[in-house]
């Protein structure tokens, strides 16, 4: 996949990876969009790299979808788009039988899996008709086994690796130039990884991997100790669940 020169969509893309994606997609050349739903990070984000356009856009609410394809449409589109917002609820809603697991549940599902396929669908001719384009959608480790609390979070991103390999035959078996690409991250230390116990790596780390397995076509980038965890999951699958709950407290589900 040539970066260079490509216009790239990313959610999220105003702080945590999304704003270290922005960073090193522009020094490989690449034109940066960004969405997200706080506009005091957008001016920040703006701020710090000129040259980006902002828009403020919710992934999960329709008609911003809606608003945000039609603004790119008169900006002259795009060629990737990078599927990167993503929530995690805070640790006193992590729990599957609490009072707010249902809220919370619904708003991890709206964002990480259903935002995806309605910025996907909304999107998908204007990305058929480049020469070379792409999706990015962000999976996880939790993919592959989950985080005792964060049931939803870790369901979802299920969801979205299924989708992804899903998305990705369709596509082949159309003979369409769109090429899916599957991203699983370990725990990025970024706000969203407060109050869980377990070693991260940082933003920087994994959008070089990202960028890395784009540009080698590498559909499913998986970085630091996702590769682990998914060999364990096959193989020694008990490992591989007390390796990602060994900090989990019982107590709070």
């Amino acid at each position: 996949m040539e970066l260079k020169g490509k216009t790239i969509l990313i959610t999220g893309g105003a702080s945590g990876i999304g704003l270290e994606a922005v960073k090193q997609f522009l020094e490989n050349g690449s034109k940066v969009i960004i969405t997200g739903r706080n506009q005091a990070k957008l001016d920040a984000a703006k701020k710090l790299h000129p040259s980006i356009i902002t828009i403020n856009s919710d992934v999960a609410n329709a008609e911003d979808a809606e608003s945000l394809f039609k603004e790119i449409q008169t900006l002259g589109g795009i060629d990737i788009l990078y599927n990167n917002a993503g929530v995690l609820s805070k640790p006193q809603n992590l729990g599957i039988t609490n009072e707010a697991h249902f809220e919370t549940a619904e708003y991890e599902m709206s964002i990480n899996y259903l935002g995806v396929i309605r910025l996907n669908n909304l999107f998908m001719d204007m990305l058929k008709s480049r020469k070379e384009s792409a999706i990015i959608n962000t999976a996880s480790i939790l993919s592959y086994v989950p985080l005792n609390l964060a049931p939803t979070y870790s369901a979802s991103k299920v969801a979205v690796r299924f989708y992804t390999d899903s998305l990705r035959n369709h596509l082949q078996i159309l003979k369409s130039h769109v090429k899916v690409f599957e991203l699983s991250p370990p725990l990025v230390s970024t706000a969203m990884a407060d109050g869980v116990n377990a070693k991260t790596i940082t933003p920087e780390e994994l959008v070089k991997g990202l960028i890395a397995g784009l540009k080698k076509d590498n559909y499913k980038i998986r970085i630091g100790d996702t590769m682990a965890i998914y060999f364990l999951s096959r193989f020694l699958p008990k490992i591989a669940w007390n390796l990602i709950n060994r900090n989990s407290n019982a107590k709070q589900l």
